[in-house]
Formats: C-alpha cells, structure tokens, sequence
C-alpha cells in the first residue's frame, strides 16, 4: 500500500511586506551612504520577489521611532540578543502554528484526536518542552500522539520530515502523520553590512505549513526519495547561533555550486528518479538565482516549475515551510497530472529529492 500527502495547510503572520518597504528599513539599519543604497536596491529589485511577510511590524517602517522590537535609534542598539529573538519564536509561533495545522484538517476527514504522529519542524526556533507540547495541549491532541522534532538541518528539512513520516506508515498502516514546520527567518535580521547579510536578508520571511500523511486516502502519492551530499559547497551555506540570534552564511556562488552539483548528480537523479520522463518540479525557492540555475541544469522552463516562482514571488525564502507551500499549489491544482520531482537544498550542500505522482 502507498502512502499518500492527503492535504497541506499554511499560513502566514500578518500582512504582506513589499519588497521595496523592506529594503528602505535595510538602508537604514544597514545606514548606508548613497552609493551602497543603490547597490541593495538593485539586490532588492532583481531578487525575484513582490513580498514577505514577518512576525516583526518593525520591518515596515523607516523611522526607528516606529519600532516595536528593535531599539527606536538609529543604531538599533542595544542590538537584541538570541534571547530577546527566541521570546519572540515563544510568543508568536504558537498561533501562526495552530493556523497552519487548522487549514490542513479542515481540508481532510481527520480531526487532532486523529492523529497518531506529530513532527514539529524549524532551524529558526527552538524551546523545551516545546512548541509541539503547546500544540498537543492547546488544540486537542491525544495525550498518547507521538511526537518528533527536526531542528536546524535547514531549508530542506521537510523533506526530511515526509521521509520519517512515510516510514512511519510504513511501519503503522493505521498511523496519521501531521508535519508542522513553522519558520520565523526575520526575527534572526543581522545588521552588519556583509555579502551574507546582505543576501539573506533579501530572501528569507514567515511562514508555516502543515502536511498531513497516510495510507489512508488519496492525494500526492509519494513513490520515492533520495539525498546527495556535495562536498565542494560546505563552506558556502551554512547556519550557526550566535549572540544575536542566528547567523546564516550564504554564499553568492551557491547558485552556481548547486549547478554544478546537480549536473554531476545527472545519472543517479535519472537511475532514481528516471528524471528525463518527469515533466513537472517543485524545485525549493530559495532564490531566483537557484530556480534559474537548476532549471538550466535540468533543461526544464520555468513553466514546467511555475509554482516554485509563483511562491518565491509572493513569499519570499520561508526556510523548511517554503516547499510544502509550493507542493500544496500542486496539490490543489486541477488541471495538471503525473509525476513531480520536489528538490531542496540546504547547509552541506545537501541535496534532497522526492518523487511524487499527483
């Protein structure tokens, strides 16, 4: 028996930032001088994205004396700690985590008392007992549901979390899997000027996304999956915590590592996934750079991944979330069918895969 993505919900935290609005708060934070203001909004305008969305208001305004988070200077000193941002994941995720899930039940038959397994996924917030805890109290879980969590492996952590979710109806024909990957990217902004900054704080945003996994039903068939290590790129991202908040390296040349990766990686991709008969794909947005790299190594348009784009462009980078909000526009499209190739990337480089049939 095959084991089936039977719905996705997601939401995300208030309303949509502009691109534009959330570059004017980087000038400033950053205190640019005229000459480095063009540069970034010359970043800003070609990164592919309209909006993000983020639990912090304070990235909507120019004016310090607006903010809510950040100290109202300037400066943004003092410049708030891993503590003072991991409040914050403690207050907001909960709710934002509750919708997400909300959103995925009501489009299924099951309810929380339903549910056998709950995975709880995020690289940008972390607390004990924990935020699947709250969950399990505040929404009516079974106090019996067993319950995991995957933390820092970043971007591609959800495919992860539908692996261990399969294997688990594997091993439980009656189990029902919920995932919940709740990312909080922006509460982590990073003010010193760099190439990494800079580049991450473009991209990434809020975002949560709950995956709901059984045999029993219908929905997006999942037929297989695979993980590649590229070693050449593990200096080039990667994810640590630091005294204020976490620090994500990025490099410029990712796009053009994970190019290079993934056409070495041709011959398995085809022995595993028999890649040149696949027509559809649910490449992880985690840049424009990326979706044009590995659309020119696969040969695919940008049609043929169009919702990778769409989600890039709307969403921004939501870290491990970002992918189920792409497979939920597969999910929920009626038009299109056969075999989809989901791919994510993250700190390693890692690549992972997963072959679904819709």
């Amino acid at each position: 028996m095959d084991n089936y993505i039977l719905s996705i919900g997601t939401a995300n935290p208030g309303s949509p930032i502009p691109q534009q609005q959330i570059s004017k708060f980087m000038q400033q934070a950053h205190q640019l001088d005229e000459s480095e203001s063009r540069k970034l909004k010359f970043v800003y305008r070609h990164s592919g994205i309209d909006s993000r969305h983020s639990v912090l208001n304070d990235f909507r305004y120019e004016n310090p004396e607006e903010f809510t988070f950040f100290p109202k200077n300037s400066e943004l000193e003092p410049f708030p700690s891993t503590k003072d941002r991991m409040k914050v994941f403690q207050e907001t995720a909960m709710e934002l985590g509750k919708e997400a899930i909300g959103n995925c039940l009501n489009k299924s038959s099951l309810k929380t008392k339903d549910i056998t397994h709950l995975i709880l996924v995020s690289c940008t917030g972390m607390y004990a007992p924990g935020l699947e805890i709250d969950l399990i109290h505040e929404m009516g879980f079974l106090s019996t549901v067993e319950r995991y969590s995957i933390h820092f492996m970043g971007c591609y952590a959800a495919f992860n979390a539908i692996k261990l979710a399969d294997r688990i109806c594997d091993s439980d024909h009656q189990a029902n899997v919920l995932i919940l990957s709740v990312e909080l990217c922006t509460i982590h902004f990073q003010k010193t000027y760099t190439e990494d900054n800079l580049i991450a704080n473009a991209i990434f945003a809020d975002g949560a996304a709950a995956v709901l996994i059984s045999k029993n039903g219908r929905g997006l068939k999942i037929k297989n999956y695979g993980s590649q290590i590229v070693k050449e790129g593990a200096n080039d991202m990667a994810w640590s915590i630091g005294d204020f908040g976490f620090e994500m390296k990025l490099s410029k040349y990712v796009p053009e590592l994970l190019s290079q990766g993934i056409h070495k990686l041709m011959s398995y991709l085809e022995s595993k996934h028999q890649l040149s008969s696949i027509s559809h794909f649910a490449v992880h947005p985690g840049g424009k750079q990326i979706l044009q790299k590995v659309e020119e190594a696969f040969k695919i348009s940008s049609d043929q991944n169009i919702y990778s784009h769409k989600i890039l462009q709307e969403k921004g980078n939501m870290s491990s979330a970002t992918i189920i909000f792409v497979l939920e526009k597969w999910l929920e499209d009626q038009e299109k069918s056969g075999d989809i190739l989901a791919m994510g990337f993250g700190p390693g480089l890692t690549l992972e895969t997963l072959l679904l049939e819709k």
